[in-house]
């Protein structure tokens, strides 16, 4: 069953793997060893290729390799994923791809609404969907999917963004229910605000965050043991908690 087990290498695919977050997990996964092929995937060809270099300088023995394509669309996604399994069924997937929406914007432009939801709820969905088939047919995998604190409870400050990440944790929630037993793993990662390009403007406003290795390695070790829901850092479990268990007249008056 095991295709690409024989041999001890690992095949990993990782979409969105541009995000530092998912560069910072493929550089552990090389520093690990045991990785044959990874294939990074996303829209920019060149941007990829930046990252796939930097990682073949870090190992050389492995197969760095980019495969550009929407992301978004259906149709594409299934093409991107009939073409990588045909090479050999990945063993560990990271769907790592999303953008921060300003919220502001989501309330006054309906077409950036949409975009946000499309880019971090439907597209993660359809590519978690997509290889799960794959991993299902290969009697074997891992998938994990970045979802984020934000879909634990809707704020004002970021419920278009919350409501997209809330559908991926459903959705998860569902494919971890028909995936038991099956050998066939789905970690969904929450990270709390991490220190990256895209929450650069909550840095400047002083918002404390979390280092992308600390955020990277919690993901990579929660994958390796098939975690259910992961939050990184762990902290964020219990600050989530409290926040979703608030009474609604409490919740009201924050100003968060």
């Amino acid at each position: 069953m095991q295709n690409n087990h024989h041999n001890g290498s690992q095949t990993i695919a990782i979409v969105g793997a541009t995000s530092l977050i998912a560069q910072h997990c493929a550089r552990q996964w090389l520093q690990a060893g045991g990785i044959g092929r990874m294939v990074l995937i996303g829209r920019d060809a060149a941007r990829l290729q930046g990252v796939a270099d930097d990682l073949q300088v870090r190992q050389p023995q492995a197969r760095i390799e980019v495969l550009a394509g929407d992301v978004t669309q259906a149709a594409s996604v299934a093409a991107l994923v009939q073409h990588l399994a045909a090479q050999g069924v990945p063993d560990v997937v990271l769907i790592a791809h999303g953008s921060l929406p300003d919220q502001s914007q989501c309330q006054n432009d309906l077409a950036s609404a949409e975009q946000a939801m499309a880019v971090n709820g439907l597209s993660p969905v359809l590519c978690a969907e997509a290889f799960a088939g794959a991993m299902l047919a290969a009697g074997h995998g891992t998938i994990g999917i970045i979802g984020s604190v934000a879909g634990d409870r809707g704020r004002k400050s970021n419920y278009v963004y919350g409501a997209a990440k809330g559908l991926v944790e459903r959705y998860a929630e569902g494919l971890q229910h028909r995936l038991a037993g099956t050998g066939v793993k789905v970690v969904l990662v929450k990270p709390g605000p991490t220190d990256t390009p895209m929450t650069a403007h909550l840095k400047a406003r002083g918002a404390k965050l979390a280092s992308v290795e600390q955020v990277a390695q919690a993901m990579v070790r929660g994958m390796a043991r098939g975690t259910p829901v992961v939050y990184a850092p762990a902290k964020w479990a219990l600050i989530m908690a409290v926040i979703r268990n608030l009474p609604r007249a409490i919740f009201h008056k924050m100003d968060i």
